[in-house]
């Protein structure tokens, strides 16, 4: 089982800000997550995150030893990464959301997103396959990651395109469960927040 969730919140998240590449850490609420998240997850096998900041501190509640893939980076919003989201123009918004290949300036369009997301996807649902073929037991592999990569393996596991992401929300420290077959992936939840219950 792949269980990807969404790294827990950091203050530019609270503040309604755009977040790409900007590198902040977890403000006390998304430690806090974290620990929810871990243990609501359980036992885990192996634990892949981006390399920002944010996804190093959620990966570091599951495992202290953690695989880095740079696949699992969030979009690069380019010039503007740290905007708040009300300041980014209905035009804009409107480019984005009707063109997949539209890059903001400086940044990354959805298609070459979606692009390393479900190449990271296939290598690991072919590691799965082949290890369910020798007859290895089942394993679950969390991968730490962003908004719009949580998005994208969703359109993996669904078989659509990458059009998707703009009719899903992902909460912070949410968890999607994707089974690898050698059909392809399997969505077997989506958006879980039971675990943040207060």
């Amino acid at each position: 089982m792949i269980v990807v969730v969404r790294h827990g919140r950091t203050a530019h998240n609270a503040s309604g800000r755009l977040l790409g590449r900007i590198d902040p850490e977890l403000d006390e609420v998304g430690l806090e997550q974290a620990s929810a998240l871990a243990l609501a997850v359980g036992p885990v096998d192996r634990v892949i995150t981006s390399p920002l900041l944010r996804t190093r501190q959620t990966a570091a509640a599951f495992a202290r030893d953690v695989e880095v893939d740079e696949r699992w980076i969030e979009l690069d919003y380019g010039e503007y990464d740290g905007v708040p989201l009300g300041e980014v123009g209905p035009e804009v918004w409107a480019r984005w959301r009707s063109d997949l290949e539209f890059t903001p300036p400086g940044g990354e369009s959805l298609r070459q997103l979606g692009g390393r997301v479900r190449a990271a996807l296939e290598d690991l649902a072919a590691e799965e396959v082949a290890r369910a073929e020798a007859g290895g037991a089942e394993r679950t592999t969390v991968v730490v990651t962003h908004v719009s990569p949580v998005k994208a393996a969703v359109g993996w596991a669904l078989g659509v395109d990458d059009e998707v992401s703009w009719r899903l929300w992902v909460a912070p420290a949410s968890i999607t469960r994707i089974a690898a077959t050698a059909r392809g992936g399997v969505l077997h939840t989506f958006n879980e927040i039971a675990h943040l219950a207060t």
